[in-house]
């Protein structure tokens, strides 16, 4: 029996134990690229793998796509292999008025609107980022003097069913085919802008249950590259602050590494 992965082709050894992960393919070249050494993995769908070193740790990089479904194969995969830290470096929409694009925002846990984390456990579980890798991004954010934030995410499904354009006198205008945007869909937007959520986006809800399920550390710290509502259909930076997003997750996981060294 092959004691590869079904899906990413992985075997033991091709995963370290502190990880990254992200949904652009090219940017794993983005995290790596200032790595002692690297070495890609895996190639397949979404899927982009590399693993290294920096400073004597070993790292991993890994793509996801977009969505829960494909993270969640990802990750599996990653736990099964020996990943034991693994933080997300991603994108998100601001949905606290304050926030600006190109600001950070520090994953402290997720609503869980997604249908994978729906399928592995009741929704009262919560998706909860480790406080060690919080208190690691935080620490790094602060010496950086970035621009950060920490707060619950909205970690959802339905990229465009699920945003909207501000419209005048405060209303939202849909982004899907024809204008479908039912009652419930905009009502849930309200409530997440009441709730004091911080940003939205759509894989750090199940990274952080898988975490909390299998015994791991995960978090997450994404750019703010677009405001929510959007002011219009192409107000998107997905570039905009990614070198310092990056920069301060790998700090914090050579941090974390460091702290575990006897």
């Amino acid at each position: 029996m092959s004691d590869a992965q079904p899906i990413t082709g992985c075997r033991p050894g091709d995963i370290a134990e502190h990880a990254f992960v992200c949904g652009d393919p090219a940017r794993v070249d983005r995290i790596t690229s200032r790595w002692d050494s690297r070495s890609e993995v895996a190639n397949i769908r979404e899927y982009t793998i590399v693993t290294g070193e920096k400073n004597g740790v070993a790292l991993t990089a890994a793509s996801h796509g977009i969505g829960a479904p494909g993270t969640a194969v990802l990750v599996e995969e990653m736990i099964k292999l020996g990943a034991k830290t693994i933080l997300r470096i991603g994108n998100s929409g601001g949905l606290d008025p304050e926030l600006e694009v190109g600001d950070l925002a520090i994953t402290t846990g997720c609503v869980r609107d997604d249908g994978t984390s729906a399928t592995y456990v009741v929704p009262e579980y919560p998706a909860v980022a480790h406080w060690e890798v919080v208190s690691a991004l935080v620490a790094e954010a602060k010496s950086l003097g970035a621009r950060a934030r920490t707060g619950v995410t909205w970690s959802m499904d339905a990229f465009y069913a699920r945003n909207a354009v501000a419209g005048p006198n405060g209303t939202l205008i849909s982004m899907s085919v024809d204008g479908y945007y039912p009652s419930h869909l905009e009502a849930r937007f309200r409530d997440m802008q009441q709730a004091r959520i911080l940003n939205c986006e759509m894989e750090a809800g199940i990274l952080l249950t898988l975490g909390g399920l299998f015994g791991i550390r995960t978090g997450a710290i994404c750019v703010v590259s677009d405001k929510a509502p959007w002011p219009g259909p192409s107000e998107i930076d997905l570039d905009q602050n990614m070198d310092q997003c990056i920069d301060i997750a790998t700090a914090a996981m050579l941090s974390l590494a460091q702290q575990e060294s006897p």
